[in-house]
């Protein structure tokens, strides 16, 4: 059974970064494509980056040229460098592979203010 773990979060005045970290355990990891997902309040999950198991990357365009999404199989940990952070940027920050979820980690909270 596989556990994702996510951290990084915080809170961080616009403009400002954070880079989030989602380590996996129990299963094989570079096989496959992993995204970080972002629950905004109110609003339904959302995928915003993904990495394909050769490092391909697809950006959501609200975050295109902002965030940067990158994977280290050896240490099954996938990143997200998120920089000019804007406030509709806030909202739980999620990892999970793109297809064929694996069960959800508890997520990383991300506030940033005006």
């Amino acid at each position: 059974q596989v556990q994702l773990v996510e951290t990084g979060g915080g809170l961080v005045q616009a403009g400002g970064s954070l880079r989030l970290a989602c380590v996996a355990s129990g299963s094989t990891f570079s096989p496959y494509a992993i995204g970080w997902y972002r629950q905004a309040p109110g609003k339904q999950r959302e995928l915003v980056a993904r990495i394909g198991s050769g490092g391909s990357t697809n950006y959501a365009d609200s975050v295109k040229g902002r965030f940067t999404i990158s994977r280290d199989n050896a240490k099954k940990t996938v990143y997200l460098q998120m920089n000019s952070l804007k406030p509709e940027d806030t909202g739980v920050y999620f990892c999970n592979r793109v297809t064929s979820s694996w069960g959800w980690g508890q997520g990383t909270q991300v506030t940033v203010s005006a």
